[in-house]
């Protein structure tokens, strides 16, 4: 893409965040973010005191796929310049789940009040940053197609535990036709820090899922007949260790509430 078309590209995406953000900050987007902002990358978002960032941040680098790195912040500071310039983890997710003693409690629209000086937030890769990608290269992403959030489903693949982090991988579901399946992991591939190839394909039981119209998070989408349901790790996945490290406080994103950076998905692609 020729410099001055990149740069006005990149300026028309940045516009269209910066819009999006501000309405999460008034309440008025609390839906899915699964399809918007195309091109941006999204982040999953994990909040806890600094006491348990050093295990969380080693459970991190001991699961990339599932956890993929992409942002953390300094204690005590809601703010992620390298993802976004006026980026507020307050209130710029568009809505939050609230973890006490690994219990999930409520969920709120944005944490100032819940606020602590020792906080710090990682920002882990989502799977939402490849729908666009299938998309440009030719593939239907069934739950942006329906307008629905992506299927998630608790699998029996186990993480490798960080001190009192531990716990079972989260996947998403997107189903391909077979020949459509292939490109869709080629292009995945080239994405690691948005959970890159799938981790699983076809019979769900193998990975310990009964019912693939029953996801545990997310929505269900029509699987057609003769297509292959694709599973990629998923950023709920330390929420998992989460209920399991059983921390007197986390906040999370709600799944598939995510936030949207102002970086490309492509600056963060391999060829």
């Amino acid at each position: 893409m020729h410099t001055n078309a990149y740069s006005d590209f990149k300026a028309s995406l940045l516009e269209q965040a910066s819009e999006l953000r501000a309405r999460i900050r008034s309440g008025t987007h609390t839906a899915t973010t699964s399809g918007v902002a195309s091109s941006l990358l999204q982040g999953n978002v994990v909040i806890l005191p600094s006491e348990w960032a050093g295990e969380f941040l080693l459970y991190c680098q001991n699961n990339p796929v599932a956890c993929p790195l992409i942002g953390v912040s300094r204690p005590g500071d809601p703010t992620l310049p390298d993802l976004g310039q006026d980026l507020d983890i307050r209130t710029d997710v568009p809505e939050y789940q609230v973890f006490r003693n690994g219990e999930r409690n409520e969920k709120v629209s944005d944490i100032k009040s819940l606020w602590q000086e020792d906080f710090v937030t990682f920002v882990l890769g989502c799977s939402f940053s490849f729908e666009d990608a299938l998309s440009r290269a030719g593939l239907s992403v069934r739950n942006v197609e329906q307008g629905l959030n992506v299927s998630m489903f608790r699998s029996n693949i186990t993480t490798r535990p960080s001190g009192r982090f531990h716990g079972n991988m989260v996947v998403s579901m997107r189903p391909f036709a077979s020949a459509d399946a292939i490109r869709a992991i080629q292009v995945t591939t080239r994405l690691p820090k948005a959970h890159g190839a799938p981790v699983h394909i076809g019979n769900p039981e193998l990975i310990g899922i009964q019912d693939i119209n029953t996801p545990d998070f997310g929505d269900p989408v029509t699987i057609r007949p003769g297509e292959l349901p694709l599973f990629w790790a998923c950023g709920v996945t330390p929420q998992l260790a989460l209920e399991n490290a059983r921390l007197p406080i986390a906040i999370t994103h709600v799944p598939g509430k995510m936030l949207l950076t102002e970086r490309l998905n492509e600056e963060l692609a391999v060829l």
